[in-house]
């Protein structure tokens, strides 16, 4: 019977317990306990309470097998709650299997533990997380990443696409897409998480040479911006500007464009225009232009964007 520890802690995120937790109890050869900083009973951010959960010590961490460490939404712009890191740091002991959902990567991020190594984390916090720890490879868009003993995933339900990895390494592909199909899941989600984003945004840029080049495109999006025009419309060279932006943004200045582009041309699909005047009012140009953009960072056509996400309901 393989061991499965769960860190939460008071205002932890719910579903980042409860998805992993159902996905691993429908599975054969998994024992799930539940650890907090202070033991007993905790409150989640939705009110729901998680009860009997032990504080950790190194007795308890020899016989688990896995650690999951669960999120929430207070954790990167608040104090670390009390005991919080000491007890991620004794779980993290000794433990053969180490994974986070959503933010929970930053508790393994302050622990040193994703120094060299691929993770993510919700889309809304990865940007934070590549640069408050500057020696994580932050992939902002992966639904999950496994890297050696470490795993990582995005954002709250992603903890859902986490577990079933879990069991498919233990147990096997069939047995993974078994659960997946009672639980009325993708074994394995079409797309990365960059097609939830909505509009991306950005921490705002410090530097003034940076500023300036995007009051620039802000002043004519739908204009044919480049990494040459704006350098020359800053009067710095493109290699230059290419690394103020990868400083400030962490990102070059033509995928910053695209991206700008692409939260337009997603606002404009779910307002309801044509694909062909969403081309022309983001900025695209033309149909095809669009197409690439979309199949380049959301892995799905306009048209699938908007069946996705227009609306909850079937028509018929």
């Amino acid at each position: 019977m393989r061991k499965v520890g769960f860190l939460v802690f008071d205002d932890v995120t719910m579903l980042d317990v409860s998805g992993p937790a159902e996905v691993l109890s429908r599975a054969t050869d998994y024992e799930l306990v539940y650890f907090s900083p202070t033991g007993g009973s905790i409150s989640s951010n939705s009110g729901l309470s998680v009860s009997g959960t032990l504080i950790p010590d190194l007795e308890l961490t020899k016989s688990l097998d896995t650690l999951i460490i669960a999120g929430s939404d207070a954790l990167p712009g608040s104090p670390w709650p009390d005991g919080l890191i000491e007890a991620a740091r004794i779980l993290t002991t000794g433990t053969h299997r180490i994974a986070s959902v959503c933010t929970g990567a930053f508790i393994l991020a302050e622990l040193g533990l994703l120094n060299g190594r691929h993770a993510t984390t919700h889309w809304k916090n990865a940007q934070d997380l590549a640069r408050r720890y500057p020696k994580i490879r932050v992939d902002a868009d992966i639904l999950h990443v496994h890297d050696g003993q470490f795993i990582t995933s995005a954002g709250i339900s992603a903890g859902i696409d986490l577990a079933l990895s879990i069991v498919e390494e233990d147990h096997g592909a069939s047995a993974a897409r078994e659960i997946a199909q009672e639980m009325v899941v993708f074994m394995h989600r079409p797309g990365g998480q960059s097609q939830f984003t909505g509009a991306y945004s950005y921490s705002p840029a410090s530097n003034s040479i940076v500023q300036k080049a995007i009051s620039i495109f802000d002043a004519d999006p739908t204009g044919e911006h480049t990494l040459v025009s704006l350098a020359h419309a800053v009067s710095v060279s493109t290699r230059h500007l290419s690394r103020l932006f990868q400083q400030e943004l962490g990102i070059t200045p033509a995928r910053w464009i695209e991206r700008m582009r692409l939260s337009r041309a997603q606002k404009f699909i779910l307002d309801g225009f044509t694909i062909s005047a969403t081309a022309q009012h983001s900025g695209f140009g033309s149909d095809e232009n669009l197409r690439r953009a979309f199949s380049r960072s959301f892995h799905m056509s306009p048209t699938e964007y908007r069946a996705r996400f227009s609306s909850t309901f079937r028509t018929f």
